[in-house]
Order: structure tokens, then C-alpha cells, then sequence
């Protein structure tokens, strides 16, 4: 409900950021010698010089990212004619021509080049944390929210394992949204292929997120959640949903089931404190949870660390901001490190991105995580 809020507000707010570009484009010298003094002409000339670009972006790059630069684009152009208008009034005299669009373009081309370059590399994103448990050292490596087939397809996948593999973890994890509504059948295999390339000791492991199993579009993608986890397991990688595992006597990881499963799709997913209350609580826990929503009830329930993705980071600016004051989602945390009690928590940003191909806020990342214990 709140989603759908979000994105009807967002709709109307591309809405009028187009009128307001058309408007402002109607008011300019080349326009008026075009249309010869013709308002009809003019302002489909004014229309056109908007629309045209977008249509074309819309083929390339889709929906969001059309309107993500619309939005940009009608802001910068705001605040440039505020400017603009501000020096008029303080020099008593008015400029020769209308700077405040070719301003607002070049600002939006550099503006959005930087969140472009921030979406499609990837960063290493290092944290370390200590335990009085006898863990001893372990090195992990957490990966979400790749989205295969926005940024990168499912072979651009293995230049990032490659790179992943060279820090030498002991443990690869994914926390979910490996796919999405728009992935490929052929790239989540391709993706899945590269999973299985990973040498780690103590292997692979996976949970859902929301989108992986492809149920906000029924029957878009060509296959569902059981042909992922087919997928999945033939490449060496275990699923987790809603179960723990001991490595090697030494940590338990706890695989949850999405928060999806009760929040959007009618169903259910085990208590943290039910998935907990068998474990040998001397030895450390690892919690893989793709929402960061549970935060409580997972400091209550004596785990030692928590790993998310989900957020991207809040994305683009100011949606971080929005998120953190008014926790939209119903998210704990939107990006980092937190602690509380004795139990730490990790959010990514995430390798990928969910359509869009722009991170203002953040940057693509994954994560290496160094636990160091007894």
C-alpha cells in the first residue's frame, strides 16, 4: 500500500516536472523563432523537444530511469531559474538570454553521469567485527541485490565473483534479490553458472529475497522460485529458507524466508527465536534476512550477526534521508553498521540495482566481512 503510495505520488510528480519543462522550453528564443509567433506551433515545438528525447530514453533505459531523469532535469531547471531570477532582481537588469536551461542540462548530464558510474561499478566495502565467541577468524563475503540484467547480465556476473574470490572468504552468502521480475531466464542461469565457480571451504549459501521469485509479475520471466533453487542447488549453492545450518562446528547460519512472504503475499515466515531456541548458544550465529525489518526480535533472540541487502542504499537522494527519518518500508536500518545488545547488523547497498541504473545516494558494492573471535 505504502509502495503504491510512494510510486502514484511519483507518477504525479513526473507529471507536472514534464509540464513544468514544457512550459519552460516554450519560453525560449529558438522556440519563438520556430513557431514565428504561432502559440499553437510553439508550444508543440515545446512539447516535441521534451517528449522526443524521452520516448527514446524510455526505449534504451525504460520507465524509471526516464522518469528519474525527467525529475532531475525539472528540479535543476528550478532551482537554475530561482538563480537566474535572484540576479536579475539584485543586478536591476535583466540577462540577455534563458541560462537556467542549458545550466539544469549540464548539471543533470554530470549529475546523473556520477549515480551512473556509482550503479555499474562495484566496490569492495570492508567491515570487521570482534566476539568472545571461539569462532576463531572467519572471513565473509556478502553479495545481494543483483538484480541480474540491469547493470550487468548473468556473465557479468563472473568478473565480480572473480574479484569476490580474490579475497580469499571462507564463506560466500547471498541475502536475496539475485533475480528479479525482468531477469532473463538465460542470464539467471548464466548467473547461477557463476555461482558455481566459487572455490570457498565451506561453500555457497543463498535466501530469498522479494523479487526472486518473480511473483509481482506472474509468468513474465518463464520460470519461478522452484526453477531458481533447481538452479541454484546444480551449481553447488544451499538455499536456506527458514532453516539453520552448523559449518564445521565452529557457526550456524540461519537462512530466513523473506518478509515478503507475510507482508505481500498472504503467507508466513518462522520466528527468529523459533529458528534459534535448538542452537548451541556458545557457538556464533550468522542471520541471513534480506529485509533489515526485524532488528528487535533478532537482538532478543541472541544472534550475533545479521546480514541484509534490500534498501540499495536508499538509492538516490533524498530517498535515504526519507527513509531514515519516516522508515519507510518499515526498515530498521537503511545502510551500514549497527549494533544493539550484543548482536551486529549489516546492511548493503547491494552489487546491482532494481531497474534503475543510478545510485546518487550510495554506490554498488559487496561486502567483505572479517570476524575475528577465539
Amino acid at each position: 500500500m505504502l509502495w503504491g503510495l510512494l510510486f502514484g505520488g511519483l507518477f504525479l510528480l513526473c507529471l507536472a516536472g514534464i509540464y513544468f519543462l514544457i512550459y519552460s522550453v516554450h519560453k525560449l528564443r529558438f522556440v519563438s523563432a520556430l513557431s514565428r509567433g504561432n502559440k499553437a506551433v510553439g508550444w508543440l515545438i515545446s512539447t516535441a523537444v521534451i517528449l522526443v528525447p524521452s520516448a527514446l530514453l524510455w526505449e534504451v533505459w525504460g520507465y524509471m530511469n526516464t522518469v528519474i531523469v525527467l525529475l532531475h532535469l525539472a528540479v535543476f531547471w528550478g532551482v537554475a531559474a530561482l538563480i537566474q531570477w535572484g540576479l536579475q532582481k539584485r543586478r536591476k537588469k535583466s540577462f540577455q538570454g534563458h541560462y537556467a536551461g542549458p545550466a539544469a542540462v549540464l548539471v543533470t548530464v554530470l549529475y546523473l553521469a556520477v549515480g551512473f558510474v556509482q550503479a555499474n561499478h562495484v566496490w569492495q566495502t570492508d567491515y570487521t567485527v570482534t566476539t568472545t565467541k571461539p569462532v576463531g577468524s572467519l572471513r565473509v563475503a556478502l553479495l545481494a541485490d543483483s538484480h541480474v540484467g540491469t547493470t550487468f547480465d548473468g556473465e557479468g556476473l563472473v568478473a565480480h565473483i572473480a574479484r569476490i574470490q580474490e579475497q580469499k572468504p571462507d564463506v560466500v552468502v547471498i541475502a536475496g534479490d539475485f533475480v528479479d521480475e525482468g531477469t532473463r531466464k538465460e542470464d539467471m542461469i548464466a548467473a547461477s553458472r557463476a555461482l558455481g565457480q566459487i572455490d570457498v571451504p565451506y561453500g555457497v549459501y543463498y535466501v530469498f529475497g522479494n523479487h526472486d521469485k518473480g511473483r509481482y509479475a506472474k509468468g513474465q520471466r518463464g520460470y519461478d522460485g522452484d526453477d531458481l533453487i533447481a538452479e541454484l542447488q546444480k551449481n553447488g549453492v544451499t538455499v536456506l529458507q527458514d532453516q539453520s545450518v552448523l559449518i564445521d562446528d565452529r557457526f550456524y547460519l540461519v537462512g530466513r524466508q523473506d518478509a515478503s512472504e507475510e507482508k505481500d503475499f498472504g503467507g508466513g515466515r518462522a520466528a527468529i527465536s523459533d529458528l534459534t531456541k535448538n542452537l548451541d548458544k556458545d557457538k556464533y550465529t550468522i542471520v541471513l534476512d534480506h529485509q533489515p525489518s526485524d532488528y528487535e526480535a533478532e537482538a532478543a533472540a541472541g544472534v550475533d550477526l545479521v546480514l541484509s541487502g534490500h534498501t540499495h542504499g536508499g538509492q538516490l537522494i533524498p530517498m535515504g534521508q526519507l527513509m531514515r527519518w519516516f522508515h519507510i518500508g518499515g526498515e530498521d536500518n537503511v545502510y551500514g553498521f549497527e549494533q544493539r545488545g550484543n548482536t551486529n547488523f549489516i546492511v548493503t547497498s547491494g552489487i546491482s540495482d532494481w531497474a534503475i541504473q543510478f545510485k546518487t545516494g550510495t554506490r554498488s558494492e559487496y561486502v567483505i566481512i572479517d570476524i575475528q573471535g577465539k
